[in-house]
């Protein structure tokens, strides 16, 4: 007589579980993991008035004024 359902089949469903689960730890292991250092740009005052300029938000006398009280009010540098 041989044995249909119940506790085999369970254990038949965890195995191909325990398997597909390998498989994809094993793949996601061997992905790289992308660098996080270009997410965390931000754009300096300069850069982003210099974009506003170029999508036509500010114009040239606004640009001009603004990037000048940028550079006068810039900090000194450090040695």
């Amino acid at each position: 007589m041989m044995y249909d359902g119940g506790w085999f089949w369970g254990m038949h469903i965890f195995w191909w579980l325990f398997w597909i689960i390998l498989i994809i730890l094993f793949f996601s292991l061997l992905t790289p993991v992308p660098k996080k250092k270009a997410r965390l740009h931000r754009e300096t005052p300069l850069e982003v008035l210099q974009r506003r300029y170029a999508t036509g938000e500010i114009s040239i006398e606004e640009y001009e004024e603004r990037k000048a009280r940028l550079e006068r009010d810039k900090p000194p540098t450090e040695p």
